[in-house]
């Protein structure tokens, strides 16, 4: 069996249920969130052979998500932190477009911070390393929404905006492989089997 890599998003976070843009800001998960992520690693064991390499963003929300997961994370980076929202960091996507209509993440500048080009370039560096990793046993890395979206886009050659496409919900899991040497989503905004 073909190794693969496995983005896992923090769980759920009281900015990522009002909507508002959290880059660099430490928000901690909520209690919902925290069951999030013990749920997701039940679902992660189910799916991996064997983690070779787990990588996470240094965001609180992203260190607990793995710790509540159970995996043990060999390297904190800054490479896998969120999208820098600069001057946009904790508002919503509404109340940005009253002084800027139509504004996205995806397609607009967020003043201040990181622009599209910037966070794939940044996506592409982790990539990089995550290929050369994969060829020895599963990768995992542990992250946020808008970052892995873009990591999901450029796996499949696609520019950083059309991260846009994906989806990938508080402690939703994206399993990318390949397909005969093409690279390929295999599963994508897997979501964790809560306890009802």
């Amino acid at each position: 069996m073909a190794h693969r890599l496995f983005l896992l998003r923090h769980g759920q976070t009281e900015w990522s249920a009002d909507g508002r843009h959290t880059g660099r800001t430490d928000i901690p998960l909520t209690a919902a969130g925290e069951e999030q992520a013990r749920a997701a690693g039940g679902t992660l064991r189910t799916l991996l052979g064997g983690a070779q390499l787990v990588l996470s963003s240094p965001r609180d929300r992203a260190k607990r998500t793995a710790e509540l997961a159970g995996l043990r994370v060999d390297e904190f980076t800054e490479d896998l932190a969120e999208w820098d929202y600069g001057d946009y960091e904790g508002i919503t996507t509404p109340q940005i477009r009253e002084t800027d209509p139509g504004w996205t993440v995806w397609t607009h500048p967020s003043p201040g911070g990181e622009n599209a080009d910037e966070v794939g370039a940044r996506a592409d560096k982790v990539l990089d390393r995550a290929r050369r990793e994969v060829e020895n046993g599963d990768v995992v890395l542990v992250g946020h929404g808008h970052f892995s979206r873009v990591l999901v886009a450029r796996w499949v050659g696609l520019p950083a905006p059309s991260g846009v496409h994906f989806g990938l919900d508080p402690a939703g899991i994206a399993v990318l492989g390949d397909e005969r040497g093409e690279p390929q989503v295999e599963h994508l905004n897997l979501l964790p089997a809560l306890e009802g």
